[in-house]
């Protein structure tokens, strides 16, 4: 089974842009679609975005739509998230998550396997 280790969150201004990224280990990242989800402090777990496993389909939340875009590079086992144009309302602890299952992409959170423990990140107004 496939781990998923999150980096590249931090602190930024509002209007900044960070780029997550999310590392696979312990098999090939290929057949696996890979979902970006968030919680803030007091909220559930919402979808960001998510890519199928050729990379040729993606969707995205419509508070993110425009301003993240979510990409794999499968020969280097690693999905990634840019953020653009962060807001404070963007603050959150941003997970990754892998599904061998999926074939439709969906935005359920219950329908992804695996995740990574999380990166914090902080966008200040």
């Amino acid at each position: 089974q496939v781990q998923l280790v999150e980096s590249g969150g931090g602190l930024v201004q509002a209007g900044g842009s960070l780029r997550l990224s999310c590392a696979a280990s312990g098999g090939s990242f290929d057949h696996y679609a890979v979902g970006w989800f968030r919680q803030a402090p007091g909220k559930e777990r919402e979808f960001v975005a998510t890519i199928s496993w050729t990379g040729g389909r993606t969707e995205y939340a419509d508070s993110v739509k425009g301003r993240f875009t979510i990409s794999r590079d499968n020969a280097k086992n690693t999905a990634s998230l840019q953020m653009n144009s962060l807001k404070p309302e963007d603050t959150a602890v941003y997970y990754c998550a892998a599904s061998r299952t999926i074939v439709v992409l969906t935005t359920a959170a219950s329908d992804y396997e695996y995740w990574g423990q999380g990166t914090q990140v902080t966008v200040s107004s």
